[in-house]
């Protein structure tokens, strides 16, 4: 049960499952693609938008797990319309082929959710030789993103209907290596601090939405792009850590999220009904007072 669940002013809390957030919303005719969809917070975001009528597109590295995901859903929404696609945010011809397939489906593309992502790893080289955290929790998805616009574009044109693209990223951007990123130094394997170059990747997820979200701004594209904290969740993000997975297992159900209220703040930003057209904000769930904030990082 979570310790805090005062409301804020839209009515919810950080206790708000997805469900409750999205409730009412109709998202037929709408197709998403959320990366990272076999587990944790990408698979009840998944479950939620195909719930509301959105036709999902699971984006997963593991392709066994994804179909079992989908399973699932179809089996808990019959009329679901929910496919699973490989894709691993390690490797740019994955990326480029994932991009290619999509594409040349005629499928448009209203919601991306760039979800996705690895903590706090052993030094490992990606296949393209890029440090792996930022390489899959930022390049990749740079990658991806870039690929895709044109097609989300071309949506957008012919819907009359805003899009909109969600970076995941994490309260731990504010704890990069001291210099921010370290563009000359990505690679560096002897200054490597797992958990620094994973606030590095974080930071440039938000980076990224910002100035994508200015550029089309300016271009008068009715495209959103935001970036988020989703809150302290026990998920396999973990792994890495044999002792806080331990602390977690004993103490999680206490004082994390559930990832069902987690993903209720991807739902909630993917609401194409909403007048307000949240243009360069990070936001966040602060766990303390569990009122949802925005930080404006213009």
């Amino acid at each position: 049960m979570w310790l805090f669940s005062r409301k804020g002013p839209s009515g919810f809390s950080a206790a708000s499952t997805a469900e409750q957030v999205t409730e009412g919303i109709d998202g037929s005719g709408l197709t998403a693609i959320v990366t990272g969809a076999s587990s944790g917070i990408g698979a009840e975001t998944a479950r939620i938008l195909a719930l509301r009528g959105v036709h999902v597109v699971m984006a997963v590295r593991n392709i066994s797990a994804g179909r079992e995901v989908q399973e699932a859903i179809r089996k808990e929404i019959p009329n679901a319309k929910v496919d699973a696609m490989e894709l691993d945010l390690s490797s740019s011809s994955s990326i480029k082929d994932f991009a290619l397939k999509f594409n040349h489906s005629n499928h448009p593309l209203n919601l991306l959710i760039n979800n996705a992502g690895v903590m706090a790893t052993p030094f490992i080289l990606s296949k393209d030789n890029i440090e792996l955290q930022f390489a899959t929790n930022h390049i990749g998805h740079f990658l991806l993103t870039n690929l895709l616009l044109e097609t989300m574009k071309k949506t957008v044109h012919e819907s009359g209907r805003e899009g909109r693209i969600v970076n995941v990223s994490s309260r731990r951007h504010k704890f990069s290596y001291p210099e921010g990123i370290r563009f000359g130094r990505i690679n560096d394997e002897s200054g490597y601090k797992s958990l620094l170059a994973y606030g590095q990747s974080k930071l440039a997820n938000v980076l990224h939405a910002n100035e994508l979200s200015r550029r089309l701004k300016e271009d008068g594209i009715e495209i959103s792009a935001n970036s988020l904290h989703p809150g302290a969740i026990a998920t396999n993000l973990f792994r890495h850590f044999s002792i806080v997975t331990g602390i977690i297992d004993v103490l999680g159900k206490h004082i994390l999220k559930t990832v069902q209220q987690v993903s209720q703040i991807n739902n909630e930003l993917m609401k194409i009904q909403q007048t307000e057209n949240p243009i360069h904000q990070f936001h966040f769930i602060k766990e303390k007072t569990n009122q949802r904030g925005k930080n404006n990082l213009n």
